[in-house]
């Protein structure tokens, strides 16, 4: 029995299959560790060349495919979406949602940008700037020029007292 056991322990830690599998290998080579050997062996090429390897790309391909058109979906909601800094009714600066993005991820790469980033926020709260974000589906769909108020939403400084 422990003759058999390191049999099979010595095919499993050679191939990496389980011992369910090296057992059956090891009972028809007859006890034949080599033999086994060669048979899984065998098996494991015969799975390998069964796999259709253009079946395998295109599914890779597809699967590529379905990535990069979320990818543009996301881009795109970000290229309708706006950011609009504003001191009253005056639009002192505006840039898509994906810009402001990036603009968060090198603030958070850089300790100098966001140090940049924290002084600006603090003079834009100074000066009683206003910040809305603004989201503008499509135009050339029959939508409106101007946002719908329910689409937008701004962030006031409180007053200083």
């Amino acid at each position: 029995m422990s003759i058999d056991l390191e049999k099979i322990d010595l095919i499993r830690s050679r191939t990496g299959v389980t011992y369910r599998e090296a057992k059956k290998a090891l009972d028809e080579a007859g006890g034949d560790v080599v033999e086994a050997l060669i048979k899984l062996e065998e098996t494991e090429q015969s799975f390998t060349e069964t796999m259709d390897s253009e079946e395998f790309t295109e599914k890779v391909q597809g699967r590529a495919q379905d990535i990069m058109e979320h990818i543009k979906s996301m881009l795109q909601r970000g290229q309708d979406t706006r950011i609009k800094i504003k001191q009253g009714d005056r639009t002192v600066f505006e840039m898509p949602a994906t810009m402001g993005a990036v603009g968060v991820l090198a603030a958070l790469a850089s300790s100098e940008l966001a140090i940049l980033g924290a002084l600006g926020t603090a003079t834009a709260m100074a000066k009683n700037y206003t910040l809305e974000i603004d989201h503008r589906p499509k135009k050339g769909s029959g939508q409106p020029d101007q946002p719908d108020p329910k689409d937008t939403f701004t962030f006031k400084n409180p007053p200083v007292q």
